[in-house]
């Protein structure tokens, strides 16, 4: 019964917004950090929040071609978003 609620939370959880959007462009993480000039391990922190990008203007060009969108597009943070106490239980 405890995987059945650890699966449940897992499914629930948000995505990361860069996440969904390195998916919608078909891309894996190493094929994105390819095209940025960065670290797989890069791609993955910000997905997972642990940090936001310090990008050049090439880099940041770079990604929005690479997702297929324009500046405004991007959101403001690319990591999954934080759950409060209260939403976990």
């Amino acid at each position: 019964m405890v995987n059945m609620v650890k699966k449940k939370r897992e499914v629930d959880a948000p995505e990361s917004p860069l996440k969904v959007l390195r998916r919608k462009a078909q891309l894996t993480q190493e094929q994105l950090a390819k095209l940025l000039g960065v670290s797989t391990r890069a791609v993955q922190a910000w997905e997972g929040g642990e940090y936001q990008p310090s990008l050049t203007i090439p880099q940041i060009k770079a990604l929005c071609r690479a997702l297929n969108c324009n500046l405004e597009e991007l959101p403001d943070e690319l990591g999954t978003p934080k759950r409060s106490l209260e939403e976990e239980t």
